[in-house]
């Protein structure tokens, strides 16, 4: 029984077509700058950006980092979500390699810092504070779109008070593909999402379904200072190419499937809606929350691995749909968690286990 694989769609396997375009890659030396397929790759992304250049990472994380600290110096500060991944789940990078300070802010349920909160944040150019240089947004947000009206207002507001930005678009693709206009094509609309910002994290081995890979977009006075710390954080990578093949192969083919995850992401909330004990917070995207009751989210974690279904989440369900996942394995997590609502008795599971299951 193929396992259906929900923790995250950074688990995609490279299609067959993707390994071919792997192996048929012309290679060279990306350190010395000669990898013709890490170079097409890097075009390719700023041209869909909209920005100047771009500079092809090992990782999300890594690619956030050198563009914090293409913006920030020692004594600087970015203001930046309390949720936020690159505050919250990047290991304090930019403290622990920079000295780069975060200021932390309140974060709405669709992921918003008030505009009021991020003025406020602004420190005056004084010595007892950090420097305030840089603000940090994401999109999408826990599966939500951000709305344009917030970018557009959030920017303005950065660059009023000197400020520059940054967007962490890990998947910023799905929120491209999930608010274009009929008849728009994805890359449009993702130029039009990006526009504000000076620089824009973008991840491959997400949604796009590659197996490695995430570009930092800018511009070039900016991605030169980004290689230099890419340099120092140990993402100099040799014949590169291989990798930076799959994610030219999933800007070609993997874009508008996105479409698919997040059908499938709507399909799995409107199949959970009408169970007792749950309640579907999101479904905006490809990702899906769901609240259990009764503290039993530990116990249906369990009950879901043995029928060969597999989620992240402490008191409830984060789910994430993605290429390798279809309507079938949709169906079979449904069915899986009535079963686990209409067998298990709330006295089995309380203690977070289910004993004979």
């Amino acid at each position: 029984m193929k396992t259906v694989d929900l923790r995250s769609d950074t688990v995609t396997q490279p299609t067959a077509a993707m390994r071919a375009a792997m192996m048929a890659a012309p290679l060279g030396d990306d350190v010395f700058g000669d990898d013709p397929t890490v170079n097409a790759l890097q075009d390719r992304i700023a041209a869909i950006t909209g920005k100047e250049a771009a500079l092809f990472m090992p990782s999300g994380t890594q690619s956030n980092l050198c563009g914090i600290l293409a913006h920030c110096g020692r004594g600087d500060e970015y203001i930046v979500g309390q949720l936020a991944h690159t505050y919250r789940h990047e290991g304090g990078g930019a403290a622990v390699f920079g000295s780069v300070q975060p200021q932390p802010l309140t974060q709405d349920a669709q992921g918003r810092m008030a505009l009021a909160d991020i003025a406020a944040a602004i420190k005056p150019d004084d010595p007892h504070f950090a420097r305030t240089r840089l603000l940090c947004l994401e999109n999408t947000w826990n599966g939500h779109e951000m709305p344009d009206d917030y970018l557009r207002g959030a920017t303005q507001l950065a660059r009023e008070n000197g400020l520059t930005t940054h967007l962490d678009g890990a998947r910023v693709f799905n929120a491209a593909v999930a608010s274009a206009a009929p008849g728009q094509a994805a890359f449009e609309r993702l130029r039009e999402i990006v526009d504000p910002f000076d620089s824009l994290s973008v991840c491959f081995s997400k949604g796009l379904g590659a197996p490695v890979g995430s570009a930092l977009c800018g511009s070039r006075e900016l991605i030169d200072r980004a290689r230099r710390v890419r340099k120092m954080a140990g993402g100099g990578l040799r014949q590169a190419g291989l990798l930076a093949a799959c994610a030219l192969h999933a800007l070609d083919h993997h874009v508008d499937r996105l479409c698919e995850d997040h059908a499938n992401a709507r399909r799995l909330a409107d199949g959970l809606g009408g169970i007792e004990g749950l309640a579907v917070r999101s479904a905006e995207t490809n990702i899906v929350f769901v609240d259990v009751s009764e503290g039993r989210g530990p116990a249906l974690l369990d009950f879901l691995k043995a029928y060969g279904v597999l989620a992240t989440g402490l008191m409830g369900l984060r789910l994430v749909t993605h290429l390798d996942v279809d309507a079938a394995g949709i169906d079979r997590t449904i069915a899986a968690v009535r079963r686990f609502f209409a067998e298990a008795p709330a006295a089995l599971t309380a203690s977070g286990r289910l004993g004979p299951y």
